[in-house]
């Protein structure tokens, strides 16, 4: 058994991988349900960045900002939309706030976890 660290969706779970094949025996019991570990606070803000970070849920091309700098959002309210495999994937304000930032632009390729927007 092995055990592994997985993250879905900004969300860590600790798991217990088996290998099967070889010469590796298999688990005796069964392995304890996945549990998620806990969450790791966002460093500070430093400079023009917001408190609170919204970053990319998955990979893809961002293909619309609906917002700019200095703008008040509501909670839920779309802030950009990724697309991936021919979807766009609206990524939502988690609170009220005012947009500090805008870090990325129409076209950019992002990667899981790079930082979209920052809010105050």
């Amino acid at each position: 058994m092995k055990n592994l660290r997985i993250t879905v969706n900004g969300t860590a779970y600790d798991v217990q991988v088996e290998e099967l094949g070889g010469s590796a025996a298999p688990a005796s019991a069964p392995a304890p349900a996945a549990k998620p570990a806990a969450p790791v606070p966002a460093p500070a803000a430093s400079g023009s960045d917001g408190a609170v970070k919204v970053t990319a849920p998955m990979p893809g091309t961002v293909v619309r900002i609906e917002v700019g700098t200095g703008d008040s959002v509501k909670a839920g309210q779309d802030l950009v939309f990724i697309e991936a495999m021919k979807m766009e994937t609206p990524v939502k304000a988690a609170q009220d706030g005012t947009i500090a930032s805008v870090n990325v632009a129409k076209g950019e390729a992002v990667e899981t976890g790079k930082v979209l927007i920052t809010m105050n």
